[in-house]
């Protein structure tokens, strides 16, 4: 059987909280999974990812370091506008950038991506990413402390994302697990 959800992480882990998503995923990994997930690092490899998705998944899960002005190590979920990606690119108030049009082998931004993947024909019926507020994003190997904090959360936030989405995974998350990911993650949908 082929897999039809993919969690994929992604991340610079030469760049501290970037890694973020590559551990979660790394974590994941180790866990046995049912048959119909794939899980992936895929680091800064972004084209890579994009033809990865023409592999006919239903569902993405996309794990990565998001700034949204929280505080370092909360993790939340984003369930984007497939109609209108572009706005995930859209800066923020304060950090004046500008959305990038093309999307490179190394530069990972979850909009370009599925962007990317839709234009070459890929058609994932559901998405989410599960973004981690980053505490330092500066050349060095490791996550800091809250990010690191946050890294087990994000693993039993990951599993039970895929168990709501219909594929459980091969082992569920311990109840006590899960109960205290919900109250420590907080869940929201919304931009980049």
């Amino acid at each position: 059987m082929n897999p039809n959800v993919l969690v994929a992480g992604v991340g610079n882990i030469l760049l501290g909280d970037d890694g973020f998503g590559v551990e979660v995923a790394r974590r994941l990994s180790r866990t046995p999974q049912a048959q119909t997930v794939r899980v992936a690092d895929f680091g800064i490899r972004s084209l890579h990812l994009a033809y990865e998705l023409l592999e006919g998944y239903d569902t993405l899960v996309l794990i990565d370091a998001m700034s949204r002005g929280d505080t370092p190590g909360t993790v939340f979920v984003v369930e984007p506008d497939l109609d209108h990606l572009e706005r995930l690119d859209e800066p923020s108030a304060d950090d004046g950038a500008t959305p990038s049009p093309m999307l490179d082998a190394h530069t990972l931004h979850p909009a370009a991506v599925l962007r990317t993947a839709r234009a070459l024909g890929a058609r994932l019926a559901t998405i989410r990413i599960v973004g981690c507020e980053p505490a330092e994003l500066e050349p060095r190997i490791g996550l800091s402390a809250p990010v690191e904090g946050a890294v087990e959360r994000a693993v039993v936030l990951v599993g039970e994302l895929v168990k709501t989405l219909g594929h459980a995974t091969g082992t569920p998350a311990n109840d006590s697990d899960a109960n205290e990911a919900n109250e420590a993650i907080e869940t929201r949908g919304g931009s980049r």
